[in-house]
C-alpha cells in the first residue's frame, strides 16, 4: 500500500473531521460556529481572534488551511507506520490513529510554543478541544480504511 496514500487520505479525512467536530461543539457550547476554526489563525493574528465569529479570508481560510495541514502533518507518521505492514483491520486503525491522537493533544499543549498551538482553548471549553482531537483519531482511522478499500 502506497504511504503517500495513507497520508492522504487519513490527513485530509482528519483535516475535515476535526474541522465538522469544532463546528458542532461551538454550536453546543452557543458560540458562534466559526470561533474555534477562527480561533486557529492565532499563530498568524493573535489571541484575539477567539471572540472572531464571522466567516472571512484573514481568518477562517488561514483556519481551515491550517487545521487540514496540521491534520496532514500527524499524517505522516500514521502513515507510515501503516504503509510497513498489509492491510489493517478498522480496531487497529481506531487503536493507533487514537494513540497518535493523543500524542498530537500532549505535544499540541504541553511541548510546543502557546503560539502554535491548535488554538481551539481559545474559544471552547476543554472538554470540546479533547472532541477536536477524538475527531482527529476517527478522521485519520477512517482515510486508511478508504485507502486500504481502494486497493
Amino acid at each position: 500500500m502506497s504511504r503517500a496514500r495513507y497520508i492522504l487520505y487519513s490527513g485530509t479525512a482528519g483535516g475535515f473531521a476535526v474541522l465538522a467536530a469544532l463546528l458542532l461543539a461551538a454550536k453546543a457550547e452557543g458560540k458562534a460556529p466559526l470561533q474555534p476554526i477562527n480561533a486557529t489563525s492565532h499563530w498568524l493574528h493573535g489571541d484575539h481572534v477567539g471572540s472572531f465569529t464571522e466567516a472571512d479570508i484573514p481568518h477562517t481560510t488561514v483556519g481551515i488551511v491550517t487545521n487540514i495541514a496540521s491534520a496532514i502533518f500527524w499524517a505522516v507518521p500514521f502513515g507510515w507506520w501503516l504503509s510497513g505492514n498489509g492491510p489493517r483491520r478498522p480496531l487497529h486503525l481506531i487503536c493507533g490513529a487514537s494513540l497518535l491522537s493523543a500524542f498530537a493533544a500532549l505535544f499540541d499543549y504541553g511541548v510546543i510554543h502557546r503560539r502554535l498551538t491548535p488554538g481551539w482553548e481559545l474559544a471552547l471549553s476543554k472538554r470540546s478541544v479533547a472532541s477536536g482531537f477524538a475527531a482527529l483519531a476517527l478522521g485519520l482511522a477512517a482515510g486508511a480504511w478508504a485507502a486500504q478499500r481502494e486497493r
